[in-house]
């Protein structure tokens, strides 16, 4: 059995591990398909005009959401990250914060969305904040790009590779929970990501199990998982659209 103490150690590590590596994660991470987002936003029973990308990171989200016409604001707890976002996005609101306490008035957003962070969250006050800062009838929307294991080959690639991205709170026996929220619904949306060999590789380095790695430990794994993509018809040569899935979560303020 694994120490608690070492655990919690090395998810706080996962947790911080993003900001050196700003550039790349905006470089590399995918974005996420607008039928996802728009099914985040339907989980309201208000109009959404104004969304907050809670731990919103380089902007990969907050970009999707201003494609679609929302006055979006962004907050995220790592410098390193919010600065990269004002670079790309600097139009955009960008406020230092944390999901337990979001620097936002009462009720001033209509959607709170989160794109592949939920799970580093400390639920109960975040759920707390995420309520004080939504409009009654408000949603929140939680998203997940995962790899979509259906392919075979994206099967054994992912086992190679395996990161630890989380997707407990998709495949845990309990369902998400949240005092003040109705019950949340889940679905799924087919989502693709145009990469190269390199490119993949270097989106699969930005996962926070290889941030944290020791270089013997990531310089093994992708090496193997090189290998492996240079083995596969599908991937062998040029560029090639990785499957992936974005599932998402939602619930609406009550």
């Amino acid at each position: 059995m694994s120490d608690p103490g070492t655990d919690a150690e090395l998810r706080a590590r996962r947790a911080s591990s993003f900001g050196d590596q700003a550039s790349a994660y905006a470089r590399h991470r995918p974005d996420y398909p607008r039928a996802a987002l728009e099914w985040g936003m339907s989980g309201a029973n208000r109009p959404v005009r104004d969304v907050l990308d809670l731990a919103a990171g380089t902007g990969k989200l907050t970009q999707g959401l201003a494609d679609l016409g929302r006055s979006v604001t962004a907050v995220e707890p790592d410098p390193g990250m919010l600065a990269e976002l004002s670079r790309r996005l600097p139009d955009v609101p960008a406020l230092l914060g944390k999901a337990e306490d979001i620097p936002l008035p009462d009720e001033s957003v209509d959607a709170v969305f989160v794109g592949q962070a939920l799970h580093w969250f400390e639920l109960a006050p975040a759920f707390a904040q995420i309520r004080r800062v939504l409009r009654p009838g408000g949603v929140v929307a939680a998203l997940w790009n995962h790899d979509d294991e259906s392919v075979p080959w994206v099967l054994e690639f992912s086992r190679l590779i395996r990161t630890g991205v989380s997707r407990g709170f998709t495949e845990a026996d309990q369902p998400l929970r949240a005092a003040g929220f109705g019950p949340f619904e889940q679905d799924q949306f087919a989502h693709t990501h145009r990469r190269t060999i390199e490119s993949l590789l270097a989106t699969v380095a930005t996962h926070s199990l290889l941030l944290v790695a020791s270089d013997d430990d990531r310089d093994r794994r992708l090496a193997e998982a090189r290998a492996y993509l240079e083995s596969v018809p599908e991937t062998g040569t040029g560029e090639f659209d990785y499957p992936l899935v974005t599932t998402v979560l939602r619930a609406r303020r009550s």
